[in-house]
């Protein structure tokens, strides 16, 4: 498969995780209160990450100084989106939770300039027009109702996480920087900012049932250390704004893991609306694929460094996207 292929595919398969992630801190916020979820999150994840880190006869462990410039900001916008979005879901349903983060489709090519300089063709925003209105019908789909606090969250998580999207590549694109030792970078600060505002929760946390540290272990090790590993080796390959279109996929995922695991109903119009999310997902992720391969040429940038110590977001064999 062509590296474009490869970088969709992994893109798809963090919206899928995504997707289910909404379910999960549901859960786990039903239990815990939601700076505990987090800070257990982050640390489970941030030990992960040194664990490979430290594995031995992987090449050089120290982190650059582009690693943790890059690192320490991102770190920051990342923990934003996940406050924001895990005080939101605890708020309102997982599926409405998954439909309204995916309006950072929309707001992402609003913030990326690197990707694309002399801006994106109509044809871009009319298929993230499509993905608006499916967005819609996937909620009339539960029926309408008024803006509830954690809907409002979720609408903000989506503008942090548009910025923290276009930050990513702004930030990585084209320097050397391995996607492990970034990611590590980002849960350690993290962990640093979440450990005092949850410590009066911490007795609560070491009594928390198997269950909910199912839930914990899950979060940090799929949504948190595969899906950032993911995403920042992905940005790297291609633009942000299609980056954003493909993860845009993710409230289908979401509203598929509420059906199968949450015992939601999944109407007609409903069933519409996923339709034509996928729909103006394909289409805008083509007409951003034809703009930037008829764009001039950048100049020449530093290589990017394959980091073999995570076999998840490296695959060693070709895939496509």
């Amino acid at each position: 498969m062509s590296d474009a292929r490869r970088t969709d595919a992994v893109l798809l398969l963090v919206a899928i995780v995504w997707g289910s992630s909404y379910l999960s801190a549901q859960t786990a916020t039903s239990a815990l209160p939601v700076l505990p979820v987090l800070l257990a999150r982050y640390a489970l994840s941030a030990l992960a990450c040194l664990g490979v880190v430290a594995t031995p006869g992987r090449g050089p462990r120290r982190w650059t100084r582009e690693e943790l410039r890059a690192g320490v900001p991102l770190g920051l916008t990342q923990a934003a989106v996940l406050l924001v979005e895990t005080y939101g879901v605890a708020h309102t349903s997982a599926a409405n939770a998954g439909l309204i983060i995916s309006l950072t489709i929309v707001l992402t090519p609003l913030l990326d300039r690197t990707g694309h300089p002399g801006g994106l063709p109509p044809a871009f925003y009319a298929a993230a027009g499509v993905c608006v209105l499916a967005v819609g019908l996937l909620m009339a789909g539960n029926g309408f109702h008024a803006p509830r606090l954690g809907d409002l969250l979720m609408l903000g998580a989506a503008v942090v996480r548009a910025g923290h999207v276009a930050l990513v590549g702004r930030l990585t694109a084209g320097r050397t920087i391995r996607p492990l030792h970034l990611t590590t970078v980002q849960t350690l600060v993290g962990t640093v900012l979440f450990l005092p505002l949850a410590a009066p929760d911490l007795p609560a946390l070491a009594h928390a049932d198997p269950a909910t540290w199912t839930q914990l272990l899950y979060l940090a090790l799929f949504c948190s250390v595969f899906a950032f590993l993911a995403q920042t080796w992905a940005v790297q390959r291609t633009s942000a704004s299609r980056a954003s279109l493909l993860l845009g996929t993710e409230p289908i995922w979401a509203a598929a893991a509420g059906v199968a695991l949450g015992g939601e109903h999944f109407t007609a119009l409903a069933g519409l609306g996923a339709v034509m999310m996928i729909t103006g997902t394909y289409w805008g992720q083509s007409v951003e694929r034809a703009r930037r391969t008829t764009a001039p040429p950048h100049p020449a940038v530093h290589p990017i460094e394959e980091d073999t110590r995570c076999p998840a977001p490296t695959p060693t064999t070709p895939t496509t996207v």
